[in-house]
């Protein structure tokens, strides 16, 4: 059933199917697989191989739950072959639950008081439609010293048919599916006149099953500030009817004259009533607003996963000496100056803004540390006091060279703060810490932001409100999935960027680091297997993400796999070359026969291709083919800003609504989802543009007041 499930959701065949669950039993990762068994999957990538692997692990968590409800129903001696054959057959963990509802053990129900009291079987009477007396005098024969009247009976028998009602899968899954697709979710504001940013939910509904992701985070929010009350309406009397033309038998047995017992009747109708109201519909209402909650934070998390990804590769400032400014007013602006490796060359502390406002002197300071350190670049921190570092700048630029950019700094302080900066900066204070890291990012954003946990970079919606265990697994898969796509070099790399690498983790990173700090550079990928704790599974994991520079082996700086290296001989010696060869100009290997090479050499189809390509250009960094930051020498306020003014700008962040867009003056503009493309419908912005896209937009609107820009785009 598992194989089966996942060829149909994923669309993918059989064979892949068996072969990936192999693989992952086997202990591989999804960087290794995705890469390097390529043939063996038929080319699945790692977006793909990551759904696969969460959707197995949830299937087979619902086959062990199965067999355990299973087995406990068995127990109790109530298993059939048709209820057996109903719980193998659920495809959901909620289907699953309905079934084992009733026999489930219960907590002191009404109903189970009920029991305990012996009204079951006047219960079972009742349900049966059968009798031809007033129930208040079978009632009688269940008073007892706990049941003093018969109405006290007759309540007790409701509350046992209630909640058997109430336990009923197809009541259940069908009045699910009724609610879900014909209910309205209402919102109502606790105090209609108190000024808020959700006003919107003061008096509103929206159809269940249309209402977007972003708008039931939103709402869950309010709800949760105490802002607004929340409900799910919808046809109540339509659901009771339905149940009682099911729970309700036709004693005339013919179905044009509907009659009903007129003993039995009137008590399950008050049953199937408070069955419903009391029972199944606060439960339905959970279970949807749970579930939409569910459905919102995985496209949320999967919209943050995106943006994170895509601001992880985004392109590296190169070849560039970067002055990092950490603005601020009482404690002054921070600043580091890096050199080209990142390595930090000097400090300083200025107070060009308020309270001090030591604008001359801050300006002194500045270009002499421009004249002395040659800088290119200077990267000012977002945060406080960014604009009106941002006009000292421009000024103290003028009639040089030198350019600046403002670049997000959140997470920075959370960085400079933690443990892991006062390991690789002891010597330096907090603030000097989130100055070199604002002046990092921009020379290297990938191995800068694995520092900081992914929550904290600012690229996502609501990522507070929703499953934090969800939400790290995710973004922790992408940042595994950026580290590995751009590999790392082994001798450079810090432990933030080295336990992201596929099979490494925590420990192991750790374990290399102290290698190297004890034995010197690594001349070989092949040392690693003298790293504490690093076997020969975790470096074939491993490996082919990790690059030596200027090695022994050439091979060993490329992507190329140890397992591939024999074959990647053989292939140079057929074309006559040597590993001296390796992206070299002379190296020609575009007159490849691919099918012809690929049974010579028994080596797979897409592995020869990934061989052949990196062999023409050995580590590559993906990320060359982004846009390059765009740097700046004049300040712009948002005061400047006219309509119809066309500008360029960085997409920042990207949400359900539209598009957040760097124009330069201090407050990121929306492109509305309806303003990214002039003729066509955009499903999600993500479709259209990523984090890090330079773009040209027009401005629609300037409200100063709100601070608020809305553009569009030009395409």
């Amino acid at each position: 059933m598992i194989v089966d499930t996942l060829k149909n959701e994923l669309n993918l065949k059989n064979w892949q199917v068996k072969k990936v669950i192999e693989l992952i039993d086997e202990g591989n990762t999804i960087p290794f697989i995705a890469r390097y068994r390529k043939d063996v999957t038929g080319s699945l990538n790692d977006e793909t191989l990551r759904k696969f692997d969460e959707r197995l692990r949830y299937l087979r968590n619902l086959e062990e739950k199965k067999e355990k409800v299973i087995k406990r129903i068995e127990e109790l001696g109530k298993l059939d072959d048709d209820l057996k054959s109903k719980i193998l057959a659920v495809e959901t963990l909620v289907e699953l639950e309905d079934l084992y509802r009733p026999y489930k053990s219960k907590k002191q129900t009404r109903a189970e008081k009920a029991r305990q009291k012996g009204l079951d079987p006047l219960a079972q009477i009742i349900l049966k439609q059968e009798v031809r007396t007033r129930i208040e005098e079978i009632a009688k024969k269940y008073i007892t010293d706990e049941v003093k009247t018969p109405e006290e009976a007759i309540q007790g028998a409701q509350d046992i048919i209630a909640e058997e009602i109430s336990d009923n899968s197809d009541f259940r899954k069908k009045i699910r599916e009724n609610t879900f697709y014909t209910g309205q979710i209402e919102t109502k504001a606790k105090d209609k006149d108190a000024t808020t940013e959700y006003d919107i939910y003061y008096n509103y509904s929206e159809n269940v099953k249309r209402i977007p992701p972003h708008r039931i985070l939103a709402i869950n929010r309010a709800e949760k500030e105490g802002v607004i009350k929340v409900k799910i309406a919808c046809d109540g009397d339509d659901i009771i009817r339905y149940l009682n033309r099911h729970v309700l038998k036709n004693v005339s047995h013919i179905p044009e004259k509907i009659e009903y017992n007129p003993y039995t009747t009137p008590i399950i109708k008050k049953s199937v009533e408070d069955a419903y109201k009391r029972l199944i519909s606060p439960a339905i209402e959970r279970e949807i607003r749970n579930y939409l909650t569910e459905k919102a934070e995985e496209k949320s998390i999967d919209v943050f996963a995106k943006n994170l990804n895509q601001l992880l590769m985004e392109s590296p400032l190169v070849g560039k000496t970067i002055l990092g400014w950490d603005p601020a007013f009482r404690t002054g602006c921070k600043l580091a100056i890096i050199d080209e490796t990142g390595k930090v060359l000097d400090t300083e502390l200025i107070y060009p803004t308020a309270p001090q406002n030591k604008v001359n002197e801050s300006i002194r300071t500045v270009r002499g540390l421009i004249d002395k350190y040659d800088i290119n670049v200077i990267a000012i921190g977002n945060g406080t006091a960014s604009r009106e570092s941002e006009e000292i700048v421009a000024e103290i630029i003028e009639g040089t060279n030198v350019e600046y950019i403002i670049v997000n700094e959140a997470g920075a302080s959370v960085y400079s703060a933690s443990e892991l900066a006062d390991e690789e900066f002891p010597d330096f204070s907090e603030g000097e810490r989130s100055a070199i890291s604002i002046a990092r990012r921009l020379q290297d954003p990938l191995a800068e932001l694995v520092k900081i946990d992914p929550k904290s970079i600012g690229v996502g919606q609501y990522q507070h409100d929703m499953n934090q265990k969800h939400l790290s697994e995710s973004l922790t898969g992408v940042v595994e999935k950026a580290v590995n796509e751009v590999g790392v070099d082994l001798n450079t790399a810090s432990v933030s960027l080295l336990k992201y690498v596929s099979g490494i983790g925590n420990t192991t990173a750790k374990n290399i680091i102290s290698y190297r700090e004890e034995n010197g550079s690594f001349n070989s990928r092949d040392e690693l297997l003298n790293v504490k704790k690093l076997g020969k599974k975790t470096y074939e994991q491993c490996a082919g993400f990790i690059k030596v520079d200027n090695p022994e082996n050439p091979l060993d700086n490329t992507t190329i796999h140890p397992e591939s290296y024999d074959t990647t001989l053989k292939l140079l010696k057929k074309l006559n070359y040597s590993v001296n060869d390796i992206g070299s100009s002379n190296l020609k290997l575009d007159n490849i026969n691919m099918e012809e090479v690929s049974q010579e050499l028994t080596i797979g189809p897409e592995t020869l291709k990934d061989i052949i390509k990196e062999l023409g250009k050995p580590g590559r960094d993906p990320r060359e083919d982004m846009p390059q930051p765009i740097l700046r020498k004049n300040v712009l306020s948002i005061e400047d800003l006219e309509i119809d003014m066309i500008m360029q700008g960085t997409v920042r962040n990207i949400v359900d609504f539209g598009a957040f867009v760097d124009i330069g003056v201090h407050q990121d503009g929306l492109v509305h989802i309806s303003q990214l493309v002039a003729d066509k419908f955009v499903k999600h912005p993500l479709d259209i543009v990523s984090v890090g896209d330079i773009v040209d937009v027009k401005v629609l609107d300037v409200d100063l007041k709100r601070n608020r820009i809305n553009l569009s785009m030009i395409l």
